[in-house]
């Protein structure tokens, strides 16, 4: 395929280019500053600026932009940042698309959006059908799948990645915890009871490899593993692996001053489960935490 990608300098994107190069796709690279090679394209999604062209020349799109969550404290100013930078990148894409004659439409556009929308779930757990929740994360991913709604309107399948914890040694959840644990630090989060969607590192990029031919998938796809499991669960089974202790675990109220705003979402419990991707029949590569952490720490 032909695939044009925003958010490539990302955790995920990174990884997927590389994946999705390496399966013989050619993939053209959105980047805000000038070019600097043949497989980019410069575009200002903050001005609504993009060259319908290039979203003619591509078979499908795939939207992963957005800063990312748990990078920086939480303020007033990076709330609006992470949600312009999602609302302001998809809208600029769905709109192009929709403009688009028919004919030059791409086949199919790969959004990101986040389990965030369910908002706490406590111990309930959730499917895709289940309605947005409550809080800042849910209200973002609320406005961020709406804003595909030109490019599903105009007859474009559209997936919406409603992405859990991949987990990577070199970022997301896991990096940040991997220094503390190894120092013998490490612990759970508060009281440790929340749920943790995580999904292994190779299971997220086989499940947008799979979404991307997949022409019966549309709409919104968690993409988690099956076995969602708790805080405390989390961080025994990482404890074990690592051959420390996870004796000491860091209080609510600690997170608040390390975090700000941020704190209260890395409390939240949000029990999801991948159920589209199962009816699908996707297969599994790590479908335990287990396994998944160990090639999160070893791949």
């Amino acid at each position: 395929m032909r695939i044009l990608m925003a958010g490539v300098s990302g955790f995920l994107g990174t990884r997927l280019v590389d994946c999705l190069t390496a399966d013989g796709h050619q993939v053209t690279r959105l980047v805000r500053r000038p070019p600097r090679t043949p497989t980019e394209r410069q575009w200002n999604p903050s001005a609504a600026q993009l060259d319908p062209q290039c979203v003619a020349e591509a078979d499908a799109v795939v939207n992963l932009a957005g800063a990312g969550v748990g990078d920086k404290r939480w303020n007033d100013e990076y709330r609006k940042l992470i949600r312009t930078s999602r609302v302001d990148s998809t809208t600029t894409l769905a709109i192009t698309i929709a403009g688009l004659p028919a004919a030059d439409r791409p086949a199919v556009l790969l959004n990101s959006s986040a389990v965030g929308w369910y908002g706490n779930t406590g111990d309930r757990a959730v499917t895709e059908e289940a309605p947005a929740g409550e809080g800042f994360l849910a209200d973002v991913c609320r406005v961020w799948e709406a804003a595909t709604r030109p490019a599903e309107d105009a007859g474009v399948r559209v997936v919406r990645l409603r992405t859990g914890l991949p987990l990577h040694r070199d970022g997301g959840l896991l990096k940040p915890q991997l220094l503390p644990f190894r120092l013998g630090v490490g612990g759970k989060l508060g009281n440790g009871r929340q749920w943790l969607p995580w999904i292994s590192m190779r299971d997220w990029l086989n499940a947008a490899k799979f979404l991307l031919d997949r022409d019966d998938v549309a709409g919104p796809v968690n993409v988690v593993g099956p076995a969602p499991v708790t805080n405390a669960e989390f961080t025994r089974e990482l404890a074990r692996q690592l051959h420390r202790p996870a004796i000491m675990p860091i209080p609510a109220v600690a997170l608040k001053v390390v975090l700000g705003g941020f704190s209260q979402e890395a409390l939240t419990s949000t029990r999801v489960l991948p159920g589209v991707l199962d009816k699908s029949g996707f297969p599994w590569t790590h479908p335990d935490l287990p396994g998944a952490l160990r090639a999160a720490l070893t791949e």
